[in-house]
């Protein structure tokens, strides 16, 4: 008899090609043994390699549909991605959070597509502070994070809010984590040192749902990110085409 499997909710863009957004996730999840659930905040035309075009969903479907999903469903974590703004990101996290106060919420700050295209209004991220404080864990790359710190951001949040620190665009110790949790630094090595490592349309798409079904499952923050960990280095090893495979 199959065990119950704990709900996960991917809040994220719909990628025709699959190799990023809530058909990444799904993708995951099944891969996790959980159980996912997907609402989308914006269709999107592209490949793993060009983007076309886009049209956000409008946020009071979004927000009816995370009502009636969590109301019917106890997710235990939340795995937010591609939104337009801090508003945008704000009313997806407060409306999680009152509906279940203990959800876990994993935001991947997708600031551009592995095109260069640009979802996220730079000119709102000022604004992030307060939403931070509705939020577990964020996953920038290198290059997000360093944008995201000129706002001193996590300094201002005093939420506990923890970051993750994804290593693959860093020049020294390429592919080492850096994770931040209450104040404190603890480094993610590699897992794998042998494999060859492609770089892959909608890794970080893969690496956080990941954790966020980690999280659901019951692990801790750091177990969480090291198991996610494990399950994006066979992902970036799947072969060389920048679509990888899920195993």
């Amino acid at each position: 008899m199959q065990k119950e499997r704990p709900f996960v909710m991917s809040v994220a863009g719909f990628d025709p090609s699959g190799g990023a957004g809530v058909l990444a996730d799904i993708k995951t999840f099944e891969q996790l043994k959980v159980q996912g659930l997907a609402i989308c905040t914006v269709l999107t035309l592209q490949t793993e390699s060009e983007f076309y075009t886009l049209q956000w969903q409008p946020i009071d479907e979004i927000l009816s549909a995370i009502d009636i999903l969590m109301k019917k469903y106890k997710v235990e974590a939340v795995k937010i991605g591609v939104v337009k703004d801090a508003e945008f990101l704000a009313q997806i996290a407060e409306k999680v959070k009152t509906i279940h106060p203990e959800v876990k919420i994993v935001w991947d700050p997708v600031l551009k597509s592995t095109s260069e295209f640009s979802f996220f209004d730079l000119n709102t991220i000022h604004e992030l502070k307060n939403v931070l404080r509705k939020i577990d864990l964020i996953t920038p790359n290198y290059n997000e994070y360093e944008i995201l710190k000129e706002y001193h951001l996590f300094e201002q949040s005093g939420s506990g809010c923890s970051v993750l620190i994804k290593g693959g665009h860093r020049e020294d110790k390429t592919g080492t984590d850096i994770l931040w949790e209450n104040g404190k630094e603890i480094s993610i090595e590699p897992n794998n040192t042998t494999s060859v490592f492609y770089p892959k349309h909608g890794s970080g798409c893969v690496l956080s749902s990941a954790i966020a079904s980690h999280l659901a499952k019951g692990e801790n923050l750091q177990n969480a990110c090291r198991k996610g960990k494990q399950y994006i280095e066979k992902f970036l090893a799947s072969n060389p085409t920048l679509l990888g495979f899920h195993s």
